[in-house]
């Protein structure tokens, strides 16, 4: 059991070991190009097709959208006059990714807005699509699959995944080409860190500057770069360069600590100075037994005889020595797991002692909890 126990610990110990004694990473994981972004694509419609799992006429605009519908081809009927379950009100949203051009297609979620059960077998209407500036984008239509089930009778309930949320895989088509560029005015071109930082900024200008001979960089600060390729430049051409350019990227000292879950992930750079961890436990056991007093003479008949429950406690405490470790300066994340495995600390104590180390100053390292 013990070893099981240990064994749990170093499972969940993980080490992910820094750059600088790793393989280069391509500036195409590290950056992206400024302008180059996906755009967030919304619009309300209906579901029809359900099989008396839509909205209940609770819902006023379930009821008016049907109505609008039906107006559209020419059947007036006010929204009393609607009475159906086979209908229910959606949200659905999109991502318009950059370079989409007019006739291309989308992926969409369909999501419902009102009180409806479910939306398996539903059919989503011609719906527009809009941007953040209100212009239609573009249009979806199309069968929602929600991969998800719910049946329920007599108060029992089966269920699997989310019955109101689905997809329309090419549900949505574009209307409307997104004006993307990737350079300024000044025919300049901005890359965008994924993780500021001066040194990785300062890296990448030293490479950039050894793999494109022909232009100007700089780094603005830390998250951005500047390239400035000059006239006539094949930007396609140039894009390609720089994100197949090498880079050694610099790495925040972080250890990571998930509390739900017992798990610690540290970077393999991540060293301790001097410290000393004492570890005891203190262990409280406490039982009751029941015991039941019975008069011998309880089948004689008298008044006010009776059974009696008597509550028998019994209270151990057993406190265990405290084990003290050493540690030199340098020790890596690693080797204080395996110290404090020699005092055999559990999951949880291995973050409250990393807590305390931190709060002691002698770890060099972000302590970040999840």
């Amino acid at each position: 059991m013990m070893k099981q126990w240990l064994a749990g610990i170093s499972s969940i110990i993980l080490l992910v070991f820094s750059l600088e004694g790793a393989a280069n990473t391509r500036l195409k994981e590290l950056a992206r190009v400024e302008g180059v972004r996906d755009n967030p694509v919304v619009g309300y419609g209906i579901v029809v097709g359900l099989s008396g799992t839509g909205d209940s006429s609770r819902s006023k605009a379930t009821l008016q959208s049907v109505a609008n519908a039906l107006a559209e081809f020419g059947i007036r009927l006010n929204e009393r006059e609607v009475h159906s379950r086979n209908v229910a009100a959606a949200i659905v949203t999109a991502k318009l990714p950059p370079f989409a051009s007019e006739g291309d297609y989308l992926d969409v979620s369909v999501s419902s807005m009102g009180d409806a059960r479910s939306l398996v077998g539903g059919t989503l209407l011609l719906t527009p699509l809009k941007a953040a500036n209100g212009k239609v984008y573009a249009l979806a239509q199309g069968q929602v699959s929600t991969g998800a089930f719910q049946y329920d009778l007599n108060g029992n309930l089966v269920q699997k995944n989310h019955t109101t949320v689905g997809r329309i895989p090419n549900g949505a088509q574009v209307e409307k080409a997104v004006n993307t560029s990737i350079v300024d005015s000044q025919g300049k071109l901005h890359l965008i860190l994924k993780k500021p930082d001066f040194t990785t900024a300062d890296r990448v200008v030293s490479a950039l500057r050894n793999n494109l001979s022909y232009a100007s960089v700089r780094a603005v600060h830390a998250g951005k770069i500047e390239v400035s390729p000059g006239p006539n430049a094949d930007y396609v051409s140039l894009v390609r360069q720089i994100e197949n350019t090498v880079v050694n990227p610099d790495r925040y000292a972080v250890v990571v600590i998930n509390e739900r879950t017992g798990t610690v992930v540290s970077g393999g750079d991540v060293a301790i100075d001097d410290i000393t961890i004492s570890h005891g436990n203190l262990k409280v056991v406490i039982t009751t037994d029941y015991n039941v007093s019975q008069p011998s003479f309880i089948g004689r008949a008298s008044s006010g005889v009776a059974s009696v429950v008597a509550p028998d406690t019994d209270i151990k405490v057993n406190e265990g020595v405290a084990t003290a470790v050493d540690l030199p300066k340098g020790t890596s994340i690693s080797d204080l797991v395996a110290a404090l495995r020699q005092i055999k600390t559990s999951t949880r104590d291995v973050i409250v002692i990393l807590q305390a180390i931190k709060s002691a100053g002698a770890l060099n390292a972000d302590l970040l909890i999840q």
